[in-house]
């Protein structure tokens, strides 16, 4: 498919998922557990406390989640934090806290009814913290609503393989950073290039798979975008955690794998923090 028409799956699926009462996908075409329970099991085995996951807005957590790029950040108070493809709001809220009342986080996403359920999520959020320092804006993460050199700290979470230019996305993140602002990035990367059934299916796409790149890629796409200290920390642990979960999706890529060969074998986490000179 050609770019936009990437895009226009990828609005279509994640506009399905906003308009769901439930949390996580309920299709298996996200990145996902099956269930509300296994959604919850998730979020809490890549990091996020009981404390966080409590003071969250109701329906901000969906699953969509595959790592804590709120912890890799060391977000201090006073910062101004940027969340490519926020969603519902989960790490804003979560960066909002820890910037305190002097910081900012703010979100970017493309899908009309994500942002929608984001604004709703914001007002309980303010009523809870009494802090005024979220906000959301829609675009796309190619091209950012942000002025330039304007933000401390850019975090993303399972987001960036979903979109058809990364080269771009990366040089949009060197752009809206501060000078010494940094990356944390948690998405999705792969080990070997996956077979092209898996790739070719819309479900892996919308659920952060057929989109994703080796992982010396994505390292070099930072690269080339400016940044500097960049440093790769894989987490293979959490497509084991999917398959024991049952996840729908990455039964279907199991299914479609050479015999003998598991998901983990092709797919991993994989944080990312880097830096702007």
């Amino acid at each position: 498919m050609d770019e936009e028409s990437v895009r226009q799956k990828v609005r279509e699926g994640y506009t399905q998922i906003a308009m769901l009462d439930s949390v996580g996908c309920g299709n298996g075409v996200s990145c996902c557990g099956s269930s509300p329970e296994a959604a919850e099991e998730l979020v809490r085995h890549i990091g996020y406390s009981s404390d966080e996951l409590a003071a969250l807005p109701e329906g901000a957590n969906m699953g969509l989640s595959c790592g804590n790029p709120t912890a890799i950040a060391a977000l201090r108070p006073g910062e101004v934090v940027l969340d490519l493809g926020a969603g519902g709001g989960f790490d804003v809220f979560i960066a909002g806290r820890k910037v305190s009342a002097t910081g900012r986080a703010m979100g970017v996403d493309m899908t009309a009814e994500m942002l929608a359920k984001a604004r709703r999520n914001a007002v309980v959020y303010r009523e809870n913290t009494g802090f005024d320092n979220v906000e959301f804006r829609l675009g796309e993460i190619e091209h950012l609503p942000v002025a330039d050199a304007s933000v401390d700290v850019i975090i993303s979470n399972c987001v960036i393989n979903l979109s058809p230019d990364k080269p771009q996305v990366w040089r949009e993140m060197a752009r809206v950073l501060k000078p010494g602002g940094r990356v944390a990035v948690s998405d999705l990367a792969l080990f070997q290039p996956l077979p092209e059934t898996v790739i070719e299916t819309v479900e892996a796409l919308i659920g952060c798979v057929a989109g994703a790149v080796l992982v010396l890629e994505t390292e070099q796409m930072a690269r080339a975008a400016g940044l500097v200290d960049i440093v790769l920390n894989t987490k293979p642990d959490y497509v084991k955690t999917l398959l024991s979960l049952e996840d729908p999706l990455y039964q279907k890529i199991l299914a479609q794998l050479p015999p003998g060969a598991t998901a983990a074998d092709y797919i991993t986490s994989l944080e990312v923090t880097a830096r702007k000179r």
